[in-house]
């Protein structure tokens, strides 16, 4: 599962969404998973998160049958949840989730929580940059947010966290 990034404002992937799609290809091109799903709804953007993923996989040459969307999540907590019912009618067991190394942490967290059977596998920039580390500090104080959400106040609904 391929968690969704930003799409820019001018309709273009994020380098965030760009590298998570093309470490997902990878992870297929090298037999670690059979099929890819890419959940991110239209955030910031009127095309899904998703659309834009699954349109970069098939350009890079993954057959259709193996690429599916779920477009309506909005965050990390959605992803899960929205997706849930897609694994569960596929009948697919376990879950490698793949979305920044950095973001990592706080998605397995999230997608274990709610009951999903999740590894992970982190995508990294070829050269980090300035922001590349601030994501990480940002994400600590994300990880505390979605503990309090999950833990203190119950929060399970897709798109309660902003």
């Amino acid at each position: 599962m391929v968690l969704g990034a930003q799409v820019l404002p001018d309709g273009s992937p994020s380098p965030a969404l760009a590298r998570r799609v093309a470490h997902a290809v990878g992870l297929v091109r090298a037999g670690r998973v059979g099929h890819l799903l890419m959940s991110g709804g239209p955030v910031g953007h009127p095309v899904p998160e998703a659309r834009m993923m699954r349109d970069l996989a098939l350009r890079a040459g993954l057959p259709p049958d193996r690429v599916h969307v779920e477009e309506e999540s909005r965050n990390t907590i959605g992803n899960a949840r929205l997706s849930a019912p897609i694994v569960s009618a596929h009948g697919w067991k376990r879950i490698l989730v793949v979305s920044d190394a950095y973001h990592m942490p706080r998605a397995l967290y999230i997608f274990r929580r709610l009951g999903l059977p999740a590894a992970g596998s982190g995508a990294r920039p070829e050269r980090p940059r300035a922001e590349w580390w601030a994501a990480h500090l940002r994400e600590a104080f994300a990880l505390l947010k979605t503990v309090y959400y999950l833990e203190i106040k119950g929060v399970t609904a897709p798109d309660r966290l902003p």
